[in-house]
């Protein structure tokens, strides 16, 4: 009898068990990171009644073959090349599984976490838990942080964890260890005075255009090319000519943050002297989440990117040919590249978890500015996209870059070129800082500090070339040694994609580098940039001045308009845009469709950097543009 009752108190058990769902899976370890950036201390715990929105992004079914897709339509010797998907395949293919969505509710309904606190947005589920629950959810522990500068953040101690069966449903959750909030640094040399802003505040980047100041006469003769480049001079070194003959087909867009912005009247100002014809005419403003050329601060910090941007892009495209401006945030919230990738993709505004409040702008804007709806979906991509903005890896986590970097490849499935330039502190980081053996960075550190979005293998980084003082601009070019050193290396977060494999290949065999793996990443990591463009002695309008202006913030636009004038013939013959650029100018065909740059470095961290080589090289890639050859190769293909 005494069996029969221990029998049946274990059957009830069980039963009950059942009835209350799945067993809970051992944790593990989910995300961490292995110190807190600078500038940043925990002051305390957080309060457990605190409450926070807990936002978790859902793995995304098929991107372990993402790579593979792209390369399907980006390959030259694929059949399928220039096939690129719709929006609506790219949603459908990568849309979380029923599977996922049920598996997290189920963990957070068996932790108590009642069905209505959890809402279901696309590719993530947000819970509305306190600081206790979201503790004990991810075994961690929360503090707040504050910054130097007295802004505040909730986050938790560098790692969280999760039960094993939930944490291959899940690619990160916010807020947790993300310290993405950017910094803008106010004086040259130091790391001392820095404020939380967005990546278009003044002075601000790995990548913001340089200048030796105003210039009292122009100067537009070819002779000197080596002291003043202007659109002539850029047309001569890469024999870019062309009229545009498929205007209603193409489009190319250039990216600009707020509060950087142009002014319309140095437009007309440049056109004057360079492109007389083009007086008068303005770039087509899409503006994304309140993106405004009407703001507080004027000059060559608020002016320069966005004038060098436009002027030379629009100049080299030509009158008949639109170039759209993305203009990226209002004047209080300001943006982030997501914000950019939102409008673009309306899928992404919730892809893995949507956006990060201590990175991304947040609209409608909680701080009183712009109050539209979130920009989702709103702005159809052009064919050509260039960026000359950037972070520095170190600042950014894995699955933040990753996520970004999925979205790139989207783009290139749709059939869209994303130029990013590389950076212009060679193997350094912003302000000429290299990381520690801790992983935080120091005008005294010695590893290399490579950049991103350049070194997501989606994107096609532009470094910087130079034509040398005293040279003829027939002459070879060389790597960028005036004001800027271009930006080039490995990452730390990105494995080596296969379509780059033999290039670099070749030059870490032929010309290996004479530091050792804790200088800079030996272990098969995704190498940039990818090509080159002139970076160098820029006459830029700004404020009714002429200023020289440096940097491969020049190189991006430029060779944004040099591709989408191969664009342009291409649509005109019936045939598809180029997409995604990279499988096919490392292919042996297009190899001698550039202009191999051999001769420069690019210095940092105490060290010559690495050196420009035949070939490709971690300094200009597989270098500048020749057009004649590459709209004759680009022809070719289907």
């Amino acid at each position: 009898m005494l069996l029969t009752s221990r029998l049946l108190v274990a059957i009830t058990f069980t039963l009950a068990a059942a009835a209350a769902g799945p067993q809970l899976s051992p944790r593990v370890l989910h995300e961490s990171r292995s110190f807190v950036p600078n500038g940043w201390t925990p002051v305390r715990r957080a309060g457990g009644h605190q409450r926070i929105p807990l936002k978790i992004g859902l793995v995304q079914p098929n991107l372990a073959s993402i790579e593979e897709y792209l390369m399907d339509v980006s390959h030259p010797d694929s059949p399928n090349y220039g096939n690129h998907w719709t929006p609506a395949k790219v949603a459908e293919t990568f849309r979380p599984t029923p599977e996922s969505v049920d598996t997290v509710r189920a963990w957070l309904h068996k932790s108590g976490i009642e069905p209505h606190r959890v809402k279901l947005t696309g590719g993530w589920l947000t819970a509305n838990v306190t600081i206790a629950e979201a503790e004990e959810l991810l075994g961690t522990e929360y503090y707040v942080y504050e910054h130097e500068t007295g802004v505040s953040h909730i986050g938790c101690d560098k790692k969280y964890h999760l039960p094993e069966h939930v944490s291959k449903h899940v690619d990160l959750i916010t807020p947790t260890i993300h310290f993405d909030a950017k910094i803008k640094r106010e004086a040259p040399g130091t790391l001392e005075k820095r404020k939380v802003h967005n990546i278009g505040a003044p002075g601000f980047g790995p990548v913001n255009p340089k200048t030796t100041g105003t210039i009292k006469s122009l100067e537009d003769e070819l002779e000197n090319c080596d002291t003043h480049i202007t659109p002539n001079c850029l047309r001569a070194l890469y024999d870019f000519v062309h009229v545009p003959l498929a205007t209603n087909k193409n489009s190319i867009g250039i990216v600009e943050y707020t509060p950087q912005a142009y002014v319309p009247s140095d437009l007309d100002l440049f056109f004057k002297n360079f492109s007389s014809s083009q007086i008068g005419q303005r770039p087509v403003l899409n503006s994304i989440d309140g993106g405004t050329i009407d703001v507080d601060g004027s000059g060559f910090d608020y002016n320069g990117e966005s004038n060098l941007d436009l002027q030379y892009a629009m100049a080299l495209v030509g009158k008949q040919q639109k170039v759209s401006l993305y203009q990226v945030g209002d004047t209080v919230e300001g943006a982030s590249f997501n914000n950019l990738l939102n409008a673009l993709d309306g899928s992404y505004c919730t892809f893995e978890g949507g956006d990060d409040p201590s990175q991304d702008g947040i609209y409608p804007d909680p701080e009183g500015g712009y109050q539209g709806k979130e920009a989702c979906g709103t702005v159809t991509p052009a064919k050509v996209i260039s960026t000359s903005y950037s972070y520095d890896e170190y600042e950014l986590t894995p699955a933040y870059m990753e996520r970004q970097c999925a979205e790139y490849a989207k783009l290139g499935l749709l059939g869209t070129t994303v130029l990013y330039s590389s950076g212009d502190y060679g193997v350094a980081g912003y302000n000429n800082t290299c990381l520690l053996p801790d992983g935080t960075v120091s005008h005294e550190g010695k590893t290399f500090t490579p950049s991103f979005p350049g070194t997501c293998p989606y994107v096609t980084s532009v470094g910087a070339t130079q034509v040398n003082p005293g040279a003829k601009v027939t002459d070879p070019e060389s790597a960028c040694a005036q004001v800027i050193y271009s930006g080039g290396g490995f990452s730390n977060v990105f494995p080596r994609p296969a379509y780059q494999k033999a290039a670099v290949k070749n030059f870490l065999t032929k010309y290996p580098p004479p530091y050792s793996s804790d200088i800079y990443n030996t272990t098969g990591s995704r190498a940039y940039p990818d090509l080159s463009a002139n970076g160098a002695n820029y006459v830029v309008a700004v404020q009714g001045d002429f200023y020289l202006v440096y940097g491969t913030s020049a190189s991006s636009p430029v060779m944004a308009a040099i591709l989408s004038a191969i664009n342009d013939a291409r649509l005109a013959v019936g045939k598809k845009s180029i997409g995604f650029i990279n499988p096919t100018i490392y292919s042996p065909t297009f190899q001698h469709a550039f202009n191999d740059i051999t001769d420069g470095t690019n210095p940092g961290c105490g060290t010559v950097g690495f050196s420009a080589q035949p070939g490709w090289d971690p300094v200009t890639g597989v270098g500048t543009p020749n057009f004649p050859k590459l709209l004759a190769l680009w022809l070719l293909l289907p």
